[in-house]
């Protein structure tokens, strides 16, 4: 970010979970969503993205969805792209 003449924010001390986590049921549910969350962001890339780079995308799209399945105990179809949300 300062390379391109912006200045970063700083983290936040913390994230806000999309739901409560009471439990070991909804702390796999939240790995589901996270793992859908970092599909979503790889599908942009590999939209975006070109030659190598989208290569490596797809890879980590792949990886990511496979992680949510195993999570999730099933598997959504296109996972990754926002339009299925």
């Amino acid at each position: 970010v300062r390379d391109l003449g912006g200045t970063p924010e700083a983290a936040e001390p913390a994230y806000a979970l999309p739901f409560p986590v009471p439990d070991p049921a909804s702390a796999v549910r939240l790995a589901a969503v996270l793992e859908d969350r970092v599909a979503g962001v790889y599908s942009d890339l590999v939209r975006a993205a070109t030659g190598p780079a989208r290569h490596e995308a797809a890879a980590a799209l792949a990886e990511a969805a496979v992680r949510a399945a195993r999570w999730r105990g099933g598997d959504v179809t296109f996972p990754g792209l926002a339009e299925r949300v």
